[in-house]
């Protein structure tokens, strides 16, 4: 671990999270545009479902090679160039004239995106132990969903007020101010990722593979395919199901999302408490995650109760999802190799976001299908439970370093 003063180790922390709040409120400017952007390129369920997705394919491929890379180089720049890429593309995004421009776009944000996870999760392995590890994790990646709870109102009224394409532009392009405080935050003398270089050996074809990984990446891929459908169909959905105007969509969409975000920092530190009190950092981290999981069970009854009121009240409650979503991350800082950590985190991510592209297209296929979103929202819930088998019985023991995990 390497010292720093514990204030600007939570600087550092602080602008994560709010990284991590504009990624995820770029990310939600074309979920909730898609009804306009639809409108205007005359776009059907099928279409919708590879525009939402494209954002995915770069994002996914970029992963494990962007999680090598914030294992070897200095993050301060690596993470101001992607974000820089990251504002850009969703910026231009407000003056494409084709759909084929709309899917380039999205990709290129992918590309820049896909610093977030990798990147801010070696960050905190770097400066923090593995038994403080829960409250930072999980309060950074809280953002991802306080961007999508603010995101899904600025943007909404953004659309209402000057249209989707001028949203596009004042959301990216603002966005490009965050860098200044990163590069004067960062300590320029510890850098994470060039702070051991030299003194080991590793690529991409070295990388320490265990059913730790194995276990983890399964359980984050199927984590990955319930939040991404909650974060791409969600907004059509209380437009097109629920009929409800795209501001009030946009408000409604975004209370599930601050349910997340409340519930992600609580639980992480929970779990560091629990740990630093003497409990088994292993059944402490499954157990919370185990709970966590379960609430995502109910987005079924939600798409099936007639009253609207009630169906945002069971999706509030499936959003408690989030109550272990920072330990889902503290297992790969906790089973990786020090100096593999934004490899294996990045592994994780590629495949959580193979559940990302997955999501949005089977949905949308089965929306055509059936004419509801019951399939769609069911099979996410069922994915779920898949991943908590996964967490709980494939990972073996989560310690820290240098003991390993079994």
């Amino acid at each position: 671990m390497l010292e720093i003063s514990n204030s600007r180790r939570w600087s550092l922390v602080s602008l994560l999270f709010f990284a991590a709040l504009i990624n995820y409120l770029d990310r939600a400017t074309l979920s909730v545009a898609l009804p306009a952007i639809s409108a205007e390129f005359s776009l059907k369920p099928a279409s919708e479902g590879i525009l939402l997705s494209a954002f995915f394919w770069s994002y996914a491929l970029m992963q494990i090679p962007m999680g090598w890379l914030a294992d070897h180089w200095n993050l301060r720049w690596l993470y101001a160039g992607a974000f820089t890429l990251l504002s850009l593309a969703c910026g231009l995004t407000g003056l494409v004239e084709s759909f084929t421009m709309l899917i380039l776009l999205r990709v290129l944000l992918g590309i820049g995106a896909s610093i977030y996870l990798p990147g801010s999760t070696k960050v905190v392995s770097e400066f923090f132990s593995p038994q403080e590890r829960g409250l930072p994790s999980s309060f950074f990646d809280s953002g991802t969903n306080v961007g999508m709870a603010v995101g899904v109102i600025v943007v909404s009224v953004l659309v209402v007020r000057n249209g989707w394409r001028h949203m596009f532009m004042m959301v990216g392009f603002a966005a490009i101010v965050w860098i200044v405080p990163w590069i004067l935050a960062f300590p320029s003398t510890l850098a994470p990722g060039s702070a051991r270089r030299g003194t080991h050996r590793s690529g991409l074809g070295r990388v320490t593979f265990n059913r730790n990984l194995l276990g983890a990446s399964l359980g984050f891929l199927c984590y990955g395919y319930y939040g991404y459908l909650t974060i791409t169909w969600l907004p059509d959905y209380f437009v097109k199901v629920r009929h409800l105007t795209l501001l009030k969509a946009g408000i409604f969409t975004s209370l599930p999302f601050l349910v997340w975000a409340v519930a992600e920092p609580i639980g992480g530190w929970i779990s560091d408490t629990m740990i630093k009190r003497g409990m088994d950092p292993t059944r402490v981290r499954k157990g919370v995650i185990a709970v966590a999981f379960f609430s995502g069970l109910l987005l079924i009854p939600a798409v099936l109760v007639t009253n609207v009121t009630a169906a945002l009240v069971l999706i509030c409650g499936s959003s408690l999802v989030g109550f272990g979503a920072g330990n889902t991350l503290v297992i790969f800082q906790s089973c990786a190799p020090p100096e593999e950590v934004g490899t294996w985190m990045g592994i994780g991510n590629f495949a959580s976001n193979i559940g990302g592209v997955l999501s949005p297209l089977i949905t949308g296929i089965l929306i055509s299908l059936t004419g509801t979103y019951f399939a769609g929202f069911a099979l996410a819930s069922f994915v779920l439970m898949c991943g908590l088998v996964f967490f709980v019985f494939l990972v073996g023991n989560v310690q820290p370093p240098p003991t390993g995990c079994d």
